[in-house]
């Protein structure tokens, strides 16, 4: 029987690497207004899947696909399936690494120079007149405006995105760069000139922090009322990554009190954020609507991977990007036991594993 794999995230208008490797590629539409029951019905015949942030790939949904070998989702994140789960069952969870760190760490020095330079303050009061109608409401931008060079910026997270930040933010020249990020040791730190130090020293030195790191339980509200008030009283916060590593209720207090000065948001903990939620009526607060990573390029880029890791897999071969590793020990159990579903699947864990 022929494999079969759909994709219910972006339409694909070239199937032509499916159709050499005789395998069949279906597209289905999904949706905010998708069940569970509707998603389960589209994937349960298949092996592989490229899917999207909703509807999310939970216990149910998985233990409901016996012939599900992959899921695939494009960028980094993997949030939206139950990873424990799939490794439980042998099935990978994968991603795209790679695909936009340009434009995250682009995104991210765009928010900081924003908040730094007063951008958008000083474009509204020159196309209000105030150029030339009140010069001194122009002239007090002077004593708000703030340099990056001599300053301490923070990476929390120094990872491909975290790492291409560094090296963005050593042109402006700041006296420190330092990060934090366990899983990482100081001589890769070395090789973008950062210096790895503790979550504590992070907070209370840097002037600039800029987050960078997964959404996991250990990183949730990792930015609360009790980092928060360990930063100066000067530090402008960047969240680029995810969400809910910043808990959004701390960060309200803290900007309106002056705990710290400024803050600059693509992502939020709710997406999208409602229109009336007081975050959106604070002045020293920049917010974005999860496009850091977007470009036509990246787009490009990561439909093509994300098909690519469902091809590579359903033949063999290792993807681009694997999120639950341990996933390799699994499959290797079923195969010396009972093959299930990877019964018509030629064996990838040795390469995997290298």
């Amino acid at each position: 029987m022929a494999l079969k794999v759909v994709n219910v995230s972006r339409p694909m208008s070239d199937h032509s690497m499916f159709d050499a490797a005789g395998i069949e590629l279906v597209q289905q539409q999904v949706g905010p207004d998708t069940t569970k029951a509707e998603y389960i019905d589209i994937l349960r015949g298949v092996d592989g899947a490229m899917i999207g942030t909703l509807p999310l790939t939970d216990r149910e949904v998985l233990e409901a696909c016996p012939n599900l070998k992959i899921v695939s989702r494009s960028g980094v994140g993997v949030d939206s399936i139950d990873l424990a789960t799939a490794t439980e069952l042998g099935i990978l969870a994968c991603n795209t690494p790679g695909i936009n760190t340009s434009e995250v760490a682009d995104h991210a020095m765009a928010l900081l120079l924003s908040l730094t330079r007063l951008v958008r303050e000083t474009d509204g009061a020159v196309k209000a007149g105030k150029w030339s109608d009140d010069p001194p409401a122009i002239a007090a931008f002077r004593g708000q405006l703030r340099r990056i060079a001599g300053s301490t910026v923070g990476i929390i997270g120094l990872g491909n995105i975290g790492r291409a930040f560094a090296s963005r933010i050593r042109g402006f020249g700041p006296e420190r760069i330092v990060a934090h990020d366990p899983y990482v040791p100081q001589t890769t730190a070395d090789l973008y000139g950062v210096q790895l130090v503790s979550l504590d020293e992070l907070l209370t030195s840097s002037d600039y922090i800029t987050i960078h790191t997964p959404a996991t339980a250990e990183t949730h509200h990792l930015i609360n009322a009790e980092t928060l008030a360990r930063m100066k009283p000067n530090a402008i916060l960047i969240n680029c990554a995810r969400g809910p590593l910043v808990d959004p209720v701390a960060l309200q207090v803290a900007l309106q009190s002056g705990q710290i000065e400024a803050a600059g948001l693509d992502v939020t903990e709710t997406e999208p954020i409602d229109a009336e939620d007081p975050l959106l009526g604070i002045d020293n607060l920049i917010v974005t609507p999860h496009i850091a990573g977007a470009s036509p390029v990246s787009a490009m880029e990561g439909s093509r991977k994300q098909a690519e890791n469902v091809l590579l897999v359903l033949t063999g071969r290792p993807p681009h990007g694997l999120a639950n590793p341990e996933v390799i020990k699994t499959i290797a159990v079923l195969r010396a036991t009972d093959a299930g579903r990877w019964e018509s699947v030629p064996d990838f864990s040795t390469a995997l594993a290298l």
